[in-house]
């Protein structure tokens, strides 16, 4: 059998799962809502991409997490590898645009920007507290118009002269968004100027003082959005790349990174049927008072991380 690789990459909205083979083809993947319990998740991404897997030409060899839950979910898969987002989304792209200057990325609540020279990030950056330049901003904003967040990019191309929106804040972009409705302007020019809205706060936050070069690859969910697409293109001035598995690239950096680490651990899809469970503790063993994760399968502690000295590591 051909040896196979998984990749796990779990976000706080999205979570997104691939198996690929050594030629770094798509072999399954998977792209679902977290909705808050990433160990339900992980569990529902991997029931999913195993009814895709040929089971009977592969075996998976190694696994790799990645996301802002990539140390609880690798410990109940068992990961080879975990890796940050900014490391995975750079291993991924290169290796499919090795040429790549600029990695744009804009998820559901997360954004960054990866600068990139002969195919090593060297910059980054990540958006603040602030939601006004996501997915989620836009969702919500669909919502408030009457439409669904897909059709966003189509409706938008409509228009010929998009409507100023404040975009600095979420709550001012949507207080200015119903002050534009009141007044008239049109939906298609008010869709088409929350793509621009959005375009200007990712680069007046995230890109801040990068100096972005071509070639610029966009990904994440709103690289889906072509309203988004083609602001980013009109604001720089040259073509932006969006690839048709841009949303995955964080889960295939993740199997690519395991599949080019030498650990090996044989995986099994039978952890969908494990029960997981996580408790968070207090150490009390010295004055930091560490609040420490412990994991648990079927009741048994298989990781606990969180403490700032050896005596943590008792627990």
């Amino acid at each position: 059998m051909e040896e196979a690789y998984l990749g796990i990459d779990i976000g706080s909205i999205s979570t997104k799962g691939v198996i690929i083979n050594k030629d770094k083809k798509i072999l399954s993947a998977a792209y679902i809502w977290t909705e808050g319990d990433p160990v339900g998740a992980a569990k529902r991404l991997l029931k999913l991409l195993e009814e895709q897997f040929p089971a009977n030409q592969y075996h998976i060899v190694a696994t790799g997490t990645t996301g802002s839950a990539r140390k609880l979910v690798g410990s109940v898969v068992g990961a080879t590898i975990v890796k940050n987002e900014i490391t995975a989304h750079a291993v991924g792209t290169t290796t499919f645009y090795p040429e790549v200057r600029t990695i744009l990325e804009i998820g559901g609540q997360d954004s960054k920007i990866i600068l990139v020279e002969d195919g090593v990030a060297v910059d980054y950056a990540m958006n603040t507290l602030c939601a006004a330049g996501t997915g989620a901003f836009l969702s919500s904003q669909a919502k408030r118009l009457g439409v669904e967040v897909e059709e966003l990019g189509d409706i938008a191309k409509n228009s010929s002269h998009p409507t100023k929106i404040a975009a600095r804040c979420t709550v001012f972009a949507e207080s200015d968004l119903v002050h534009k409705i009141q007044m008239g302007h049109t939906k298609e020019d008010i869709i088409a100027g929350l793509c621009k809205a959005v375009v200007s706060n990712y680069l007046n936050n995230v890109g801040k003082g990068k100096k972005i070069q071509a070639p610029v690859v966009f990904q994440g969910g709103v690289s889906k959005n072509s309203g988004v697409v083609r602001a980013f293109e009109q604001e720089l001035g040259c073509p932006v790349i969006v690839d048709e598995n841009g949303h995955l690239m964080g889960s295939i950096g993740a199997a690519i990174l395991a599949m080019n680490s030498t650990a090996r651990a044989e995986f099994d899809f039978n952890v969908e049927n494990t029960d997981f469970t996580t408790r968070e503790v207090t150490c009390g063993k010295c004055p930091n008072d560490c609040e420490i994760v412990c994991v648990y399968k079927e009741n048994e502690m298989i990781d606990a991380w969180g403490n700032r000295c050896e005596r943590g590591q008792l627990i």
